[in-house]
């Protein structure tokens, strides 16, 4: 038995003392490469890689993270995940699911029946199941919200997953996330909304990236996604889909200076939302964010969507899903696409005119679309076939990308994203 231990105990300590990539090299030193996007631009975007011995770990439970974490410190450090971290546990480390968290007297059956709108009508929530809802939601998020201060990297080590947990980079700058699996941000207490969209709908709580006021962050090699719970299998309440899952990584509040780079999004619903408001006019002259090399995969919608924001989008790849698509590129309120060289995989049912949706935009710069093989237009098919329910984009976005890496042909980038967008591929 003793001896059993120590072999436990010396795999655990092999374990921890691997690199974060399999040929040896230590890559949570890493920085961002001159001019990868707008995240470089400046004195770019270093993370914790200035973190001395003492400010570097290697985490394997929540309450590890949230130690490293220091409370959203500015402290450089670097922090290694390893293995699957679930952010719903207690301080001892056990699960922790949505009756754990339920007090007051919530129950989900009490809700619903509480705030039908056949009885309720058309009424904010109010009363005591909806006080219950805030105070279980709050209990949830004191577990699974995890802050990200300024100066920090978080890579994950050799197959590394972040479930049930949404980081949250706030009013931070210089931060770097890399080669992690996050997974699942599930909302227990999603709050119904009647009037939201004419028929009224859920809306739940957590991103699993959030970016809010933070500036020079690059996320690269992430994989995000549902996987555990899909909303797909929700049941419909209301009339209405009960989802459970917000934006996989959302870029609010005057973010700005962002680079996100080879990645994948899988598996959800509204993907990413790059300004929250148009009426969040603090927001210009923010929200410059360059994506590319990353693998859209059966999101419904917000591939981004894109308000205010200079956003230079170029060799990415989509696989548009089957079922219950809306749209890829969403462009709103002064928003400024500098799209270039991505390519779109689309069922028979989905048009090159499906792909592009407008709410009050004005402008999308476009070239080198693929759909479906074909090289497109897709501004030109847009503006032919919006059926006058959109005003026409014009070609002239007011600005011309100088920071990003090599551009590849849509034809060379669809193929080298779909073998290493995502955690673990970093080359």
């Amino acid at each position: 038995m003793r001896f059993r231990h120590i072999a436990v105990a010396a795999g655990m300590v092999g374990l921890l003392c691997l690199p974060a990539h399999a040929d040896g090299r230590d890559i949570s030193r890493d920085t961002l490469p001159a001019n990868d996007g707008w995240a470089s631009e400046g004195e770019g975007t270093t993370g914790g890689s200035a973190a001395d011995a003492a400010h570097v770990h290697t985490v394997t439970d929540r309450a590890g993270l949230v130690r490293a974490l220091d409370g959203g410190s500015a402290t450089p450090k670097i922090i290694r995940i390893a293995g699957t971290v679930d952010a719903n546990t207690d301080d001892d480390g056990d699960h922790l699911d949505c009756a754990d968290y339920a007090t007051d007297g919530y129950r989900l059956k009490k809700y619903l029946a509480a705030y039908d709108p056949r009885t309720w009508g058309a009424a904010k929530p109010s009363g005591p199941q909806e006080e219950a809802r805030q105070a279980s939601a709050k209990k949830q998020a004191e577990r699974v919200e995890l802050l990200v201060g300024s100066n920090t990297t978080i890579v994950g080590l050799k197959g590394a997953v972040l479930k049930g947990g949404s980081l949250q980079v706030r009013n931070a700058t210089n931060v770097i996330i890399r080669n992690l699996d996050l997974r699942d941000a599930y909302d227990c207490f999603p709050v119904w909304q009647p009037n939201t969209g004419g028929l009224g709908d859920w809306k739940t709580a957590y991103d699993t990236i959030w970016l809010a006021g933070s500036t020079h962050v690059w996320i690269d090699h992430v994989t995000l996604s549902d996987k555990g719970h899909l909303d797909a299998d929700e049941p419909t309440y209301f009339a209405r889909n009960y989802l459970r899952h917000d934006g996989l990584l959302d870029i609010t509040n005057g973010s700005d200076l962002v680079t996100v780079s080879w990645s994948r999004f899988a598996d959800h619903d509204k993907a990413m939302l790059i300004g929250n408001s148009d009426s969040a006019t603090g927001d210009r002259g923010r929200l410059r964010v360059t994506l590319h090399h990353n693998q859209f995969e059966s999101v419904v919608q917000r591939a981004p969507r894109v308000r205010f924001g200079q956003v230079h989008l170029y060799n990415n790849r989509y696989v548009v899903p089957g079922d219950d698509y809306r749209y890829s590129l969403g462009i709103s309120t002064e928003s400024a696409v500098h799209a270039e060289n991505n390519a779109f995989h689309t069922p028979g049912h989905i048009e090159a005119a499906d792909l592009v949706k407008s709410w009050n935009g004005s402008a999308l710069h476009q070239t080198g679309t693929l759909f479906n093989g074909y090289p497109v237009d897709l501004l030109a098919i847009h503006n032919a076939y919006n059926s006058g329910s959109e005003r026409d984009l014009t070609a002239d976005v007011g600005w011309t990308p100088t920071l990003h890496t090599k551009i590849d042909s849509a034809e060379a980038a669809d193929r080298e994203v779909a073998r290493g967008a995502g955690a673990g591929r970093i080359p």
